[in-house]
């Protein structure tokens, strides 16, 4: 049922038509880029309230044009301008029937150098919360993150409480009207795919093509479930590095974690820093999911550790601790833990889900930085409605299989995974592109509902 569709969206997909946004070349263009601003609400449930600017950028087809390709890098805050402009190259194919379009995101203005309505505020990456150990210390972190959030809140409450996926998913709406496009063609890189979720359940008759590319599970019924989901697929990428490393590994591996929990290891090229087993946890994720190749440096940082010195896992640039941004759209998007008790009762289950690698790099942990924050979570994760047409996922390891969770709620879609390590697919892997530009452009899937790049 569905290819028949497919077919009949392709023959029927119109040209673009002429535009009532006023085109002019981007600033300090060199690639043939022309950018226009977009009036939209701050508040989208206030129509007729105040505005804020989007600026849009724009590609134009170097044949005839088909319509437009909407597409977004996520970050959340990606400059989508500069970053296209980077990356016009990889473009070239899908501008031979499309004009690629894009626009920076609102209230990443300041933060990224974006040309949008930004937030009066720069905002900075923070250490992944601890673990509270009892209620005293989940107040405090509760102070602390409303401390970090507040500065940037008071100089704009209203843009601050506006920052979610949905509002983005509006905003999207808004540029396809715009643009003239009867129904939207979307491509949305890592965090930029829950944007493309959240237009889906807003604006379902409205979608052509959506593909997700390198993204989470925003559509998830059950959120408990997917958080276990998302320990499971952490403890795979874990078992690569315990397999290679040979029998015995992995309980060494959780003895040493054991120990750091009850006394923190120094790391004695960086003078004050010690690591607990939850950050020695973060850190070895984030090393496992390179893959093979960085294995011996994960072997040679646990030993330094289990002889006392953690100065392996000492990051070269940046924080010396796992680190996160401060959440601004994470925070409205996410569900966090309202108190200590539900806290480790979500705890209990995905160590036991994950034993070697437990919650590190879940929502679960990367939502700590949400506890207190101002704005409440109003664009939590809902399904996917009834009667959308066929999307695409695509991924590296773990992400396609995210991505499938999402895109398996719609019948007749696909997946493109990548059986190896990596973060989005389109600009690295000429096998997944290829797929998305025939999808985006006829509306056709790979032959394959799971297909291999």
């Amino acid at each position: 049922m569905w290819t028949s569709l497919a077919l009949t969206l392709a023959l029927t997909a119109t040209p673009t038509p002429a535009d009532d946004l006023t085109w002019s070349t981007c600033p300090g263009d060199k690639v043939g880029m022309e950018c226009a601003d977009l009036k939209v609400p701050v508040d989208w449930s206030k129509p007729a309230g105040r505005t804020i600017t989007l600026k849009l950028g724009r590609l134009k087809s170097t044949g005839r044009a088909e319509g437009s390709a909407l597409i977004a890098y996520g970050g959340p805050g990606g400059p989508g301008i500069a970053l296209t402009q980077q990356t016009a190259a990889t473009w070239a194919n899908l501008r031979k029937r499309m004009h690629v379009v894009t626009w920076d995101t609102r209230g990443y203005g300041e933060q990224f150098r974006g040309l949008s309505t930004g937030l009066p505020c720069v905002w900075t990456r923070i250490p992944i919360a601890a673990y509270p150990r009892d209620d005293a210390e989940f107040g405090r972190l509760h102070d602390t993150n409303r401390g970090y959030a507040e500065p940037c809140r008071s100089k704009d409450p209203e843009l601050f409480a506006n920052m979610s996926s949905a509002d983005h998913a509006r905003d999207m709406e808004a540029i396809r009207k715009a643009l003239g496009e009867s129904r939207l063609n979307y491509y949305g890189a890592s965090y930029a795919g829950f944007y493309g979720q959240d237009y889906a359940r807003l604006f379902p008759d409205k979608v052509r093509t959506i593909a997700l590319d390198g993204t989470w599970n925003h559509s998830a019924a059950d959120w408990p479930a997917e958080l276990d989901a998302m320990a499971r697929t952490n403890e795979t990428s874990a078992a690569r590095y315990f397999t290679w490393k040979g029998a015995g590994s992995a309980r060494e591996w959780r003895v040493l974690v054991a120990a750091a929990n009850r006394r923190p290891i120094p790391a004695k090229k960086a003078p004050g820093v010690a690591y607990n087993g939850t950050d020695l946890q973060d850190f070895v994720l984030g090393m496992v999911r390179g893959g093979p190749d960085g294995f011996p440096a994960v072997s040679a940082a646990i030993k330094g550790a289990v002889a006392g010195d953690a100065s392996g896992f000492v990051p070269e640039r940046g924080l010396r601790y796992p680190d996160q941004s401060t959440g601004v759209t994470e925070c409205t998007d996410w569900p966090r833990f309202a108190d200590r008790a539900s806290m480790e009762a979500g705890l209990r289950r995905l160590r036991k889900v994950a034993p070697n690698i437990g919650a590190a790099g879940t929502l679960a942990s990367g939502t700590l930085g949400c506890v207190g924050w101002p704005t409440g979570v109003t664009n939590p994760p809902k399904p996917l409605p009834k009667g959308l047409p066929p999307l695409l996922g695509s991924g590296a390891w773990g992400e396609s299989d995210a991505v499938k969770r999402v895109v398996d709620q719609v019948p007749g879609s696909a997946v493109v995974r990548h059986e190896g390590p990596g973060h989005t697919l389109y600009m690295f892997n000429a096998c997944a592109r290829d797929h998305i530009d025939r999808y985006l452009t006829d509306a056709k899937l790979p032959s394959q509902p799971d297909t291999k790049c």
